[in-house]
């Protein structure tokens, strides 16, 4: 396990190589050990790949960094979710650009029945501060994992309203656990890994650069089954997660505020642009999510509904087999491999199966 896992971290730590990349190419050769030991000519066969990451993968040597990396994992009692493990969060699996490995410090469910983000200013006026711990206290009836970045203003408000009302609560970071940012919410932060926790993308030693936070904030809008925005100007980090969201298909719902606020100027353009329901109180979030008188449902960690044809035929192959080889499935599925790689790609998003050393196809 601790050999996956170095090579898990090495992919992440080539520069130049993003989540729909390393994704593309664990697929193409068969596992993240396998990138490393793959030909050139191998990597350059691979479509769209292109001789610049070619050229980075066989000049990654040096895996010192993954190494140590995996020894602070191993001091500090983190734990990693590789996008292939069940364990990692079903509600991020279905997007290209969602990380391949997080790392997260905490005793919370990564895959809870329902969750909600709240996002907004740093800048919070009291009105904003006082709605915010209004909401998540009526929220509480759904039992929600509430999300947020745990920023100064909404987010930290959101996290220590969840706190007193004994709600889940999960921080996503945009830096390493090997810090809090802001340091004045540590004593927060460490509330929270008891029931919720901290997570990020991000390794050891990676500080809170302002270019690490568009990317923390679409995690925190693949993670929430509905995103809520609390007083935002009509730029920033607000109005960012509030985009990721709606390009993932996630209910957005926005506090408006008074046109001469300019803390509430952005959630009045969400909702003149219709890219944000009005929020008035917490029971319009549950009707629209059709939460009301019913209880939370588990995600669904192994997901073989909603599978093509050619997608049920492979999982059936593989139930036959126990484990194939990428060849021997073409074959028997008279695919061109081109094809079968993007059905392996698929099901291997949706957390069903598993490509192994030797270009071996397994199920999950």
């Amino acid at each position: 396990m601790s050999k996956d896992l170095l090579f898990q971290i090495a992919l992440t730590q080539i520069s130049g190589i993003g989540p729909r990349t390393a994704k593309k190419l664990i697929s193409y050769c068969g596992g993240v050990e396998a990138v490393f030991q793959a030909s050139r000519k191998s990597l350059l066969s691979i479509p769209s790949l292109g001789r610049h990451v070619a050229d980075l993968i066989q000049s990654a040597k040096n895996f010192d960094p993954a190494k140590r990396e995996l020894e602070f994992i191993k001091k500090h009692q983190i734990s990693t979710h590789f996008f292939l493990d069940k364990s990692y969060p079903q509600r991020l699996k279905q997007y290209e650009d969602s990380p391949i490995l997080l790392y997260f410090k905490g005793n919370g469910n990564l895959n809870p029945g329902r969750t909600i983000g709240i996002i907004g200013t740093r800048k919070a006026s009291p009105y904003g501060l006082a709605k915010c711990a209004e909401l998540v206290a009526d929220l509480v009836v759904y039992q929600p994992t509430i999300v947020s970045g745990l920023a100064y203003g909404i987010d930290i408000q959101a996290h220590r309203a969840a706190l007193r009302e004994k709600c889940p609560t999960i921080a996503v970071l945009g830096h390493g656990l090997d810090r809090i940012y802001p340091f004045q919410h540590k004593k927060s932060a460490l509330e929270m890994m008891e029931d919720g926790g901290l997570l990020s993308e991000f390794p050891s030693n990676t500080i809170p650069d302002r270019e690490n936070f568009p990317m923390r904030n679409r995690i925190v809008a693949a993670f929430c089954d509905a995103l809520i925005v609390i007083e935002s100007a009509q730029t920033g980090g607000s109005l960012i997660t509030a985009e990721f969201a709606n390009q993932y298909h996630k209910d957005v719902f926005a506090l408006p505020g008074r046109t001469t606020d300019p803390t509430s100027s952005g959630c009045n353009f969400l909702i003149k642009t219709h890219q944000a329901a009005l929020l008035e109180k917490a029971t319009d979030v549950g009707y629209v999510l059709g939460w009301d008188n019913k209880p939370p449902i588990p995600v669904q960690t192994s997901m073989f509904e909603d599978l093509n044809e050619e997608e049920r035929l492979v999982i059936d192959l593989l139930r036959s087999n126990e484990v194939m080889d990428f060849d021997q499935l073409a074959f028997q599925l008279q695919l061109p491999p081109s094809s079968l790689s993007t059905l392996v790609l698929q099901l291997e998003f949706k957390g069903i199966i598993k490509s192994a050393p030797g270009n071996r196809l397994l199920l999950l």
